[in-house]
């Protein structure tokens, strides 16, 4: 039941549907990257969730001890990750939506990537998040060179 009583839709409050505008921030930087700046970007009055995810360098791989990693990018980066986030606001009710990926010298612990989508509803968000984040490492040319403590390395990339 709405609010006055009725059984009004809910889809007919504009707050349920894609914000027109969605794309709030999409940057590709080789400055460590901030989760209290992707969680602003996303805050929107109608969006009941909010969903994160939080891509940081782990100490191994493939059994092996990862001591440091690089990232490098083509300078199409950012453009492929504005057309993915533009496709996943298309297919979900995106109230807004921010992705970042940093590249250069990274350390264990270091923040990598930081996407964030928030919608109506959680399980929106949920599911945006997610595709946000799998098409964009699949997708964007942004390539890891992995340096190993056993003085091996390895580049890795979409």
């Amino acid at each position: 039941m709405g609010h006055d009583g009725g059984m009004a839709s809910t889809h007919d409050h504009p707050g349920e549907q894609a914000a027109q505008d969605p794309i709030k921030l999409i940057s590709i930087r080789d400055t460590p990257l901030s989760v209290d700046e992707v969680l602003s970007a996303v805050g929107d009055d109608a969006a009941g969730g909010t969903a994160l995810f939080v891509g940081t360098v782990r100490n191994h791989d493939g059994g092996a001890d990862v001591d440091e990693l690089g990232y490098s990018c083509h300078p199409s980066a950012e453009d492929v990750m504005r057309r993915i986030a533009e496709r996943v606001a298309a297919e979900h009710p995106v109230r807004a939506l921010a992705a970042v990926h940093r590249v250069g010298d990274l350390r264990v612990g270091d923040l990598a990537v930081v996407v964030g989508v928030s919608c109506p509803h959680r399980g929106e968000a949920f599911e945006a998040c997610r595709k946000l984040i799998d098409d964009l490492k699949h997708e964007v040319p942004i390539w890891k060179h992995q340096r190993f403590s056993d003085g091996t390395e390895e580049w890795v990339g979409a």
